[in-house]
């Protein structure tokens, strides 16, 4: 910009142009900041803690039936689905490295002992948002679409692994019953009837396992990958859909408040309310997870520069937020 003090306003209607210097100082642009060079130990430090952690997670959840080690067993689980998050997260990294917007390789985040995978998942950081709605919605759309590539036939393999068994009459996990789930189910077993149930392979539960993080990171709310999706596809007519679906979270959690709760509190169940209140957090705490996402990086999603949107891209988009709805557990996970 000039150096004059008055240039930022505008000139009277007919006035002359304002005098120019005539070596003017150079005008600034606009540039994203240059990428920090990747410190590629952390990345590799983070990756084997990760895949340490999924693999204890793995072992503590698991019960080698005759013939095999506890180890190996439970590797199945461990090797699948952080081969499912890897790809998830290259997916993202190529997408970017194709746009040119700077990006870290990922970080991968190991939570031992504690949940069902043992990880948090794994991110890519950048250094500038995304300006380009075509690399918004080709950065945001190839981490899921990668993801599934691979979690779809891991769960399908998984499956002919596993077996359909009378329902455990006493403490059990019940994992989430998507759309998509469901129908992998009944592609592999045919119907299943109301008392019996898949006993899930270390290898099956892991493709669930990336179903359920794809649909995470699908949810269009924010900086997620289907914030990203959505905000290319509509524009800022996703500020209003986003702040209706952070809404919509509240009657997923209204939904398994009447399922769990109710039934427990009016003595028609064998879960106490405790135990009925947890079954039915879930929704709750994401609610809680992006409100504080719209304290750190704002409400409204970073805007990107004008450009159409092709129809191939807005056919990958709609794609996307539709497999969002196969994906949605109305109820994650349920203990018994």
């Amino acid at each position: 910009m000039s150096h004059d003090p008055v240039a930022r306003f505008p000139a009277p209607l007919g006035a002359p142009p304002r005098f120019e210097p005539e070596y003017p100082a150079p005008r600034e642009t606009s540039r994203p900041p240059a990428p920090q060079k990747p410190r590629v130990w952390l990345h590799l430090v983070l990756f084997g803690l990760t895949a340490l952690s999924m693999q204890v997670t793995a072992m503590n959840s698991n019960l080698p039936p005759k013939g095999h080690t506890l180890l190996g067993y439970s590797a199945y689980q461990a090797v699948s689905l952080i081969g499912i998050l890897l790809v998830h997260e290259l997916g993202h990294y190529i997408a970017a490295r194709l746009h040119r917007v700077p990006a870290s390789p990922p970080y991968f985040l190991p939570l031992p002992w504690v949940g069902l995978f043992g990880t948090l998942g794994a991110v890519i950081a950048m250094n500038d948002r995304i300006r380009s709605r075509k690399a918004l919605l080709d950065i945001g759309a190839a981490g899921p679409i990668a993801g599934m590539l691979v979690a779809l036939p891991v769960l399908y393999f998984g499956l002919t692994l596993s077996e359909v068994t009378p329902r455990t009459p006493g403490h059990y996990i019940q994992e989430g019953q998507s759309i998509l789930y469901w129908l992998m189910k009944r592609l592999v077993f045919g119907p299943i009837d109301g008392n019996h149930d898949v006993q899930l392979h270390p290898m099956a539960f892991a493709g669930w396992g990336g179903l359920f993080l794809t649909m995470i990171n699908l949810l269009p709310w924010g900086q997620l990958d289907g914030g990203h999706i959505a905000f290319a596809l509509f524009g800022k007519a996703q500020y209003g859909f986003a702040r209706w679906f952070r809404r919509g979270l509240l009657l997923a959690f209204a939904y398994n408040l009447y399922v769990f709760v109710l039934p427990a509190a009016l003595g028609r169940s064998s879960q106490s309310i405790g135990e009925a209140a947890m079954n039915s957090a879930f929704w709750l705490i994401w609610y809680g997870i992006t409100g504080g996402m719209a304290r750190l990086s704002g409400e409204d999603h970073p805007p990107f520069e004008p450009g159409p949107l092709g129809l191939g891209r807005k056919v990958v988009a709609v794609a996307c937020l539709i497999l969002f709805v196969l994906l949605f557990l109305p109820t994650p996970v349920a203990v018994y």
